[in-house]
């Protein structure tokens, strides 16, 4: 290569050529004429690049990002990284994009709700597989996770189910099994058959009716101790509570037609349930109601016995 340098002109080896011009320390501008790259492939886009090279390239970076961090965001490094990120977002006018990024900030999600999730896939009566192919295609077609995967579903349902929370009644029941397995079973087992004798088979799922009552107190905890609060009886946290229960029976209608692409299901489902009506305190000689259902006949309040399908 030939030197830039007028008095000097002279050809130096491409190797040895960063060296040459160093020694011209007279010569102003000099970095222009600097050859930066040192040969092999041009450098690549960042976003093209494995995850390790990623690393490797911005490895500088964050190691200023978290001395930063450090600094002034008491080591929140996903802060200062998630607001850059939303700057330069909103920077470049992609504002749509900033405000799901600032949704997922704010722990609100893009995305639904894995009980939600869990209600979708019960309602449109797709087996696990079936909802599992669902979230990936969407996940691949929208790029985002709008829907929950499986295992977030799973543990929305145990904090679902009755028999998930551990108790002990005092006095115990009596003639009540210790076993909270009850698991798959012949739904009409125990009962005796109808006048007409119908021949019918039913698979069910019951739960242990003291188990779901459990389950279903434990999930009004919360109203429970506000009502206790507003009529100043913090003191009979112990009890002895009152519980009204309404049970019902209903029929959940013809659902042969509505489980999509999976195996045929029997006709008939049926949901046996109880609702929680009203609970009170006894306090001398009368009862302080601390808690009464607004709406006694809606399907929210409405808790599991058995699912049955016949």
């Amino acid at each position: 290569i030939r030197c830039p340098v007028k008095v000097c002109d002279e050809e130096i080896r491409y190797g040895k050529y960063s060296q040459h011009l160093s020694s011209h320390k007279e010569m102003k501008d000099r970095e222009l004429y600097i050859h930066i790259n040192k040969g092999g492939r041009p450098r690549q886009h960042l976003l093209t690049l494995t995850r390790r090279a990623q690393k490797h390239r911005l490895r500088e970076l964050k190691r200023q990002v978290k001395a930063f961090a450090e600094k002034e965001e008491g080591g929140d490094i996903k802060a200062v990284c998630m607001t850059l990120f939303l700057l330069a977002l909103r920077a470049k006018n992609e504002h749509r994009q900033a405000d799901e990024l600032e949704a997922i900030m704010q722990g609100r999600g893009s995305g639904l709700h894995p009980a939600v999730c869990l209600a979708i896939r019960i309602n449109t009566f797709l087996s696990c597989s079936q909802y599992h192919k669902m979230y990936r295609t969407v996940k691949a077609v929208t790029g985002r996770q709008i829907f929950q995967p499986l295992h977030s579903l799973r543990t929305a349902e145990k904090a679902l189910l009755p028999g998930y929370h551990p108790f002990e009644w005092k006095p115990p029941l009596k003639n009540v099994s210790t076993n909270t397995e009850v698991g798959i079973i012949d739904g009409l087992s125990g009962l005796p058959l109808s006048i007409d004798d119908y021949p019918v088979d039913t698979i069910a799922k019951r739960f242990r009716y003291d188990a779901a009552l459990v389950c279903a107190l434990k999930d009004m905890e919360e109203e429970i101790l506000e009502g206790m609060k507003a009529k100043h009886l913090d003191d009979y946290l112990n009890g002895p509570f009152t519980v009204v229960v309404k049970e019902s029976c209903d029929g959940m209608g013809d659902v042969s037609e509505k489980h999509g692409s999976g195996p045929a299901v029997p006709e008939k489902a049926v949901r046996f349930s109880f609702t929680v009506m009203s609970i009170a305190i006894a306090q001398g000689n009368e009862n302080k109601r601390i808690f009464e259902e607004g709406k006694p006949n809606s399907e929210l309040c409405c808790k599991p016995l058995c699912l049955m399908l016949a």
